[in-house]
């Protein structure tokens, strides 16, 4: 069978610390959870893929936490390939929050993953692959992808937030022409553009045709998917048609009683409906593209389409704090929080032909 997609995004485990805005703990506490975006790009494809199709490399260190081995093997044993080291420490970070600002650093070491990770496992030569990196780094990348023969993925590019930087617009440049689809969120859209940081449509609608006018994709065939928090995904695509993509929590459904946190993943701030939270969701960007990728695998490459699947995707883990759950029923048929991913398409679905019309 072949492997519809894998991402070279790390497994982390999160770990977090709370201060107010002068630095002082606040008391609060929150036990170490599942993270690194990788985890969360190939859930966000398995809400839509079965777990044969998909795959992940996890480094597993001396300290790996029972209790999280058994949660990732609920999503399906066959997505993880495991590899053990027990003279070292599982990758950690540190979440630190002060206000509503967010630090990152990791701990322990880290082990990146490239495309000759996947040499000699089931998961050589995926149909589509995700890389969350520097665009230095992404040119290293599609470097070990071209070494392969005979396979030419689709390549799904989201750039690291703290290299978003102009300073990174030349390696952009170069590795752009090798990539399907270009993914940053706003912010960083129009700061490797060094646009104004102030997120609007029509701001985002720009930085995207500036992306497209740089060459994307092999003869300018590829995509830029601008993530836009409440806003919404821009995408645009190489005929340069662009087209807005709801976020699923919007006005339009009932959000009162639901945390739902950072809609598509574009900032640290927790979308609150009229709350209070500090609180701050990772993963919601990384889970998005996940889903996109399985969409790109439903309809045939049809990046309208998958951005759907891709905003129903990021609706299931901005949810919770940490990985959204998956029930079977008696049926046999998966739920996730208890609701189903093809419902909640539908309702997407319905509401984006209205806005057309």
């Amino acid at each position: 069978m072949t492997i519809q997609f894998v991402t070279f995004g790390m497994f982390i485990i999160d770990e977090f610390s709370f201060a107010d805005e002068q630095g002082k703990p606040t008391g609060k506490t929150v036990a170490p959870q599942i993270g690194g975006g990788g985890t969360y790009a190939i859930i966000g494809a398995r809400i839509w893929l079965s777990p044969d199709t998909l795959g992940m490399i996890i480094d597993r260190g001396n300290d790996f936490p029972q209790d999280m081995q058994n949660r990732l093997l609920t999503y399906g044993s066959d997505i993880w390939h495991f590899r053990d080291d027990t003279n070292r420490l599982t990758t950690r970070s540190r979440n630190s929050y002060k206000g509503q600002f967010r630090g990152f650093e990791y701990i322990t070491p880290r082990i990146r993953l490239t495309p000759r990770d996947l040499e000699r496992t089931r998961l050589t030569r995926p149909a589509s692959v995700h890389f969350i990196c520097s665009p230095t780094r992404a040119l290293q990348i599609v470097s070990e992808i071209q070494e392969v023969e005979e396979w030419n993925p689709t390549t799904i590019f989201e750039p690291i937030p703290d290299r978003c930087i102009p300073e990174e617009l030349p390696s952009l440049k170069a590795v752009l022409p090798h990539i399907t689809i270009l993914s940053p969120n706003a912010e960083e859209a129009l700061s490797l553009l060094s646009l104004p940081l102030i997120v609007t449509k029509s701001a985002v609608e720009n930085a995207a045709s500036e992306f497209l006018k740089m060459g994307v994709g092999k003869e300018n065939s590829g995509s830029v998917i601008i993530r836009s928090g409440a806003l919404g995904a821009y995408v645009m695509t190489s005929d340069k048609k662009g087209r807005w993509i709801d976020a699923f929590w919007s006005s339009a459904e009932n959000i009162d009683n639901l945390m739902v946190v950072d809609v598509t993943g574009d900032s640290l701030g927790k979308y609150s409906h009229g709350r209070d939270h500090t609180d701050k969701k990772l993963g919601a960007g990384n889970s998005f593209l996940g889903g996109l990728a399985a969409g790109l695998s439903i309809t045939n490459g049809n990046v309208y389409e998958a951005a759907l699947y891709a905003s129903v995707s990021a609706s299931f883990t901005v949810q919770q704090l940490g990985l959204p759950h998956l029930t079977v029923g008696s049926n046999g048929v998966e739920e996730w929080n208890q609701d189903s991913p093809h419902r909640r398409l539908e309702v997407l679905r319905q509401r984006q032909d209205r806005n057309i019309k």
